[in-house]
């Protein structure tokens, strides 16, 4: 057994940037989707268009602009001099803002189209109660968009557990600060390391499987829900 121990160090690191990354996507990404969902703009389809564009852009391209940006010469190195650390390429904290932007259209999407599904007869009644916008969307807007939230939630986990190209691009392979699942699984298959690899590659086969069933018990229940 601890010839497989090593196994837990990123399994426990890839549960770790899939949470902190969905916490924060489900703070950034709900208001954004509500805005996208509710605005009359006429440029909010190319900040639409922004969100979504990670759902084509190959993982290799946005993390090397990624890597750019958070390098010591980029707009992350500057942050970071400013309060005297080191850069945020190749760190865990990389990973996560290179996370929250290639995970983001998978959270913001189901999220939009669950506030745009409200219509608008409930806000309107919640106003004539006198609400305010902020109660409307709090009491309101969120406990009706719950499936959709929550699929956003799901889908934003389940993507950032399975990333490959942008966190290989902006974290490498250091152990226990940037050797997440898929970087390991890589890096075992091309040393010949079968067993640890087929491990942690069936486990992943097993959630892929798990996250598909749940989204599919959402759906029919949010199905039976409109009826």
């Amino acid at each position: 057994m601890l010839e497989y121990a090593e196994l837990w160090a990123p399994i426990r690191l890839t549960l770790e940037l899939a949470t902190i990354t969905t916490v924060l996507l489900l703070l950034i990404g709900t208001p954004i989707a509500w805005w996208l969902a509710r605005s009359k703009a006429w440029w909010k389809e190319a900040v639409a268009t922004l969100v979504a564009m990670p759902l084509v852009l190959p993982p290799t391209v946005l993390g090397f602009y990624l890597l750019i940006a958070l390098g010591p010469d980029g707009p992350g190195g500057w942050v970071a001099g400013l309060f005297g650390g080191r850069s945020l390429a190749f760190t865990f904290e990389g990973l996560v803002i290179g996370s929250v932007f290639y995970s983001m259209p998978f959270v913001v999407q189901p999220i939009r189209n669950a506030f745009e599904a409200l219509g608008d007869r409930a806000l309107e009644v919640a106003a004539t109660l006198r609400a305010s916008p902020w109660d409307r969307f709090w009491s309101v807007a969120l406990p009706l968009a719950r499936p959709g939230l929550l699929t956003g939630a799901v889908l934003g986990f389940a993507h950032t557990i399975g990333e490959f190209g942008v966190v290989l691009m902006i974290g490498g392979n250091i152990p226990g600060e940037t050797k997440v699942l898929s970087v390991a699984i890589y890096e075992y298959a091309e040393t010949l390391q079968w067993t640890k690899a087929h491990i942690l590659a069936g486990g992943m086969v097993l959630f892929s499987f798990t996250v598909v069933l749940a989204m599919m018990l959402i759906e029919k229940r949010m199905a039976r829900s409109g009826e």
